[in-house]
């Protein structure tokens, strides 16, 4: 089962039992198990742990099976996690509104081992399928970044982890300084070598928890997690240096390149009644006029 290594499953039911039971079924399966044993622990390791699957018991105390789902699929983080629903006895009423919730499946107790195994295989590699079709809708081909489409999701994502937990995030907005006329003066294959150029620079200076993407044209955004203003006005400048000694040659000729760059940090311009990552991004992008107003090939926030 090489194609479910590394995948992660998260079992939310309040019986030790039936923990362990499907520990010791998906044993040979070599996937990390997780555990929780009520529906607001089972919610806050799906935040921290993005689990491949979830199976979820219907019956439980507190919160039930049926809420949880809910809860799950309207945060955008969560919406995309499979659920198995584990449950005792399930009419047709009940089965419609688990289908309805966005559940993909469920088995009933006690558990035929041969039947579980087969129904979590075909959940996981449906869950990989589709994150390996959605991160090759989400790849800007001519830089390997992310493009325009992940930048508003994981944007979303982040105002959601800002108003859950307080940690800033900040927007950089980056353009490529007299874009155009490198173009029409060196030619479009060119225009393209800087582009990656630039993209390779980004890309290395920024930390692994922020995300790079391609905006379009000769623009990028870049995602600062956690990162007040004030520091996303320093790596920004880190940045701008760093293009600024760039050597790029067409022949024999050197071509100076630089960039301008927009800043806009939550902890300044965050309002928590607009569209919070829209909000953001269009400040961000203000700033970047700023910076091109003042001359190029400077940092603004």
């Amino acid at each position: 089962m090489t194609d479910l290594v590394h995948q992660s499953v998260l079992i939310v039911d309040d019986s030790p039992d039936i923990h362990q039971l499907v520990g010791v079924r998906l044993r040979s399966e070599r996937l990390t198990l997780l555990h929780a044993d009520n529906a607001a622990e089972g919610l806050r390791l799906a935040r921290s742990e993005q689990p491949d699957l979830i199976l979820l018991d219907l019956d439980m105390p507190d919160v039930d099976g049926m809420t949880l789902c809910r809860q799950l699929k309207d945060e955008h983080e969560l919406s995309d996690i499979p659920v198995i629903f584990l449950t005792g006895t399930m009419d047709v009423q009940t089965k419609v509104l688990a289908f309805e919730l966005g559940a993909v499946d469920y088995v009933t107790k006690p558990f035929d081992a041969v039947e579980l195994k087969a129904r979590v295989r075909s959940a996981l590699r449906t869950k990989r399928y589709h994150d390996l079709l959605t991160t090759k809708a989400q790849i800007d081909a001519l830089t390997g970044l992310w493009n325009r489409g992940y930048l508003n999701d994981r944007l979303a994502v982040e105002m959601s982890v800002l108003e859950r937990k307080g940690l800033p995030v900040a927007v950089a907005m980056v353009d490529i300084d007299h874009f155009k006329p490198i173009n029409d003066t060196y030619g479009h294959p060119f225009g393209d070598a800087v582009i990656q150029r630039i993209a390779e620079v980004l890309g290395n200076m920024s930390r692994d928890s922020d995300i790079v993407c391609r905006y379009g044209g000769e623009e990028f955004a870049i995602i600062l997690r956690d990162t007040p203003s004030a520091g996303a006005m320093l790596v920004a400048e880190r940045m701008r240096k760093a293009v600024e000694t760039l050597q790029l040659t067409s022949g024999q000729t050197p071509v100076p390149l630089t960039v301008s760059i927009g800043i806009a940090g939550s902890d300044q311009v965050y309002d928590a009644g607009t569209d919070a990552g829209e909000y953001l991004l269009k400040a961000a992008d203000q700033a970047l006029y700023r910076a091109k107003k003042a001359g190029r090939n400077r940092v603004e926030g």
